[in-house]
């Protein structure tokens, strides 16, 4: 069986949002939880980075910055959310999230009832396969 990427990490990040949940109970703006997880994380000694820009290239050229929520230790995007469930769209963004910035794991938190929803988003890596080329 395969080792969960970033299992202790990801284990004490949906720990610490728990706990933020516990205290501040559901259903108030992204942003109060994603400030409230911020000082909790930094509390346990993990380094968090709110709104940590990524430059994003469109054919070599600059055409803007990716803003995730939350970078902690420099390993995992979080992004905490206010939200019925999570979808497909919710999902993608995770994945081109990862994509821009190299990491490997993103996780979404749902603050919205008294019990956390949470959802691992892996990177998958990209196959090396012999394309025909689209151009010719």
């Amino acid at each position: 069986m395969d080792k969960l990427i970033h299992e202790k990490l990801s284990k004490e990040i949906i720990g610490d949002a728990v706990q933020v949940l516990n205290e501040m109970r559901p259903g108030l703006d992204e942003k109060l939880y994603e400030r409230a997880l911020v000082i909790e994380l930094r509390r346990h000694g993990r380094i968090s980075e709110s709104q940590k820009k990524f430059p994003v290239f469109y054919q070599s050229q600059l055409i803007g910055n990716l803003t995730p929520d939350l970078i902690v230790d420099e390993k995992v995007i979080v992004d905490p959310k206010v939200v019925a469930a999570f979808n497909e769209a919710h999902v993608a963004q995770m994945v081109g999230y990862l994509t821009i910035t190299g990491l490997e794991l993103a996780l979404l938190l749902n603050f919205k009832s008294a019990r956390l929803d949470w959802k691992r988003v892996v990177r998958q890596q990209e196959p090396i396969t012999d394309a025909p080329d689209l151009h010719a």
